[in-house]
């Protein structure tokens, strides 16, 4: 049998741009890649759960929520196709989950607010946040009936061990943490799926959207991450930053292959109730880049991965210094990492190669 799920020592924590930000817009134009792919895959497994008898709400979990802005239409679209299947006062509960340091206010704003949000769409549906990591149990079992997951499960849970020689681990050739990376991704996976086993209904269905790795089993970004890396050891060199932070610094995100995705459930193709159903890797379209064929504007192009950077990236470099998020270089120490990156990739634009997986899993009787 496959080894108990463990909970994680502890969690990343990497708190979005809120959604007043100039980075938040650019941030989640880029985590759009690959969403409507996924969201028709979505939609597919709407027409297909099972649902439960009223009074009973249909629940729908959105694992990795942030502030909510790339939930609005995979929420919206997989809800109407639910609508249609079922009476207009059947309720139907979207559970959103992050981890406890995410801003939860900015999520509720997101759903209140914005004009494309779920809840003024159907007025038999119902919000809900639970700030839990979801490399743990985080509802009942039995009562989801449809799971989403989109750039999230990258993350790793822990940073499993420190490397000196770039931001990434993919770009260091410490072996020792290449490995610990590599056992900490797999044990992440493992504990993710094994926990939405525990949580979907019978013949319910995840949708995940993550990160993959390209043809020749490379992450992709590599011309961010070095400008990333460059401009950090800029800041030891001018003095802002100091070479024991630096030290600290990395971004623990990882692309998982196909083998990767399909480890817990070897060798029978199952595990805790979930089969794969559907899984694909692509390279997503670098928008920033469409843009810059068009116009030809480095600087834009630059700025534009540099806003990306700030506002996904940059939280967790921030958590490195001595003083954490509070620390009074915090402002400082972020916007000339924006400024440095956006510099070096307009001298140089070139297409961001950006691999990722999607993945659907089926809850079996």
């Amino acid at each position: 049998m496959p080894p108990e799920p463990r909970m994680p020592e502890s969690s990343v924590v990497v708190r979005p741009e809120s959604p007043d930000s100039p980075t938040y817009t650019q941030s989640s134009r880029l985590q759009a890649a690959g969403l409507a792919r996924a969201i028709a895959t979505l939609t597919h497994a709407a027409e297909q759960v099972p649902l439960p008898t009223p009074p009973q709400p249909i629940v729908i979990a959105d694992y990795g929520a942030a502030n909510g802005h790339n939930s609005l239409r995979p929420m919206a679209e997989a809800i109407a196709v639910l609508r249609r299947r079922t009476r207009h006062d059947h309720a139907i509960l979207v559970a959103h989950t992050d981890i406890p340091e995410n801003d939860f206010s900015a999520l509720f704003r997101t759903l209140d607010e914005d004009p494309d949000s779920y809840l003024h769409k159907d007025t038999a549906s119902f919000a809900s946040a639970i700030g839990r990591s979801f490399y743990g149990q985080i509802v009942p079992a039995m009562t989801v009936n449809l799971g989403w997951s989109s750039w999230a499960t990258q993350w790793l849970s822990r940073v499993p061990r420190e490397f000196a020689d770039h931001v990434h681990i993919t770009h260091s050739a410490d072996g020792a943490a290449r490995a610990a990376y590599a056992d900490q991704a797999a044990l992440d996976w493992h504990n993710f799926v094994a926990f939405r086993g525990r949580e979907l209904a019978p013949q319910g269905r995840l949708v995940v959207l993550t990160l993959g790795v390209d043809e020749d089993g490379a992450f992709g970004f590599a011309s961010l991450l070095d400008a990333i890396a460059a401009a950090l050891h800029d800041q030891v060199r001018d003095g802002l930053l100091r070479r024991d932070e630096l030290a600290r610094m990395t971004i623990p995100t990882v692309g998982r292959t196909e083998a990767d995705f399909r480890a817990p459930f070897a060798p029978k193709g199952r595990f805790e109730g979930l089969t794969i159903e559907h899984l694909d890797t692509f390279l997503a379209e670098d928008r920033f880049w469409a843009r810059f064929q068009n116009d030809a504007d480095a600087d834009a192009f630059g700025a534009q991965w540099a806003a990306f950077a700030r506002a996904s990236l940059s939280p967790a470099l921030v958590r490195a210094l001595d003083g954490g998020a509070g620390d009074p270089r915090a402002s400082e120490f972020a916007g000339r990492l924006q400024a440095a990156i956006a510099e070096r990739l307009s001298a140089a634009p070139e297409p961001m190669r950006i691999p990722l997986a999607e993945v659907v899993l089926v809850k079996r009787p």
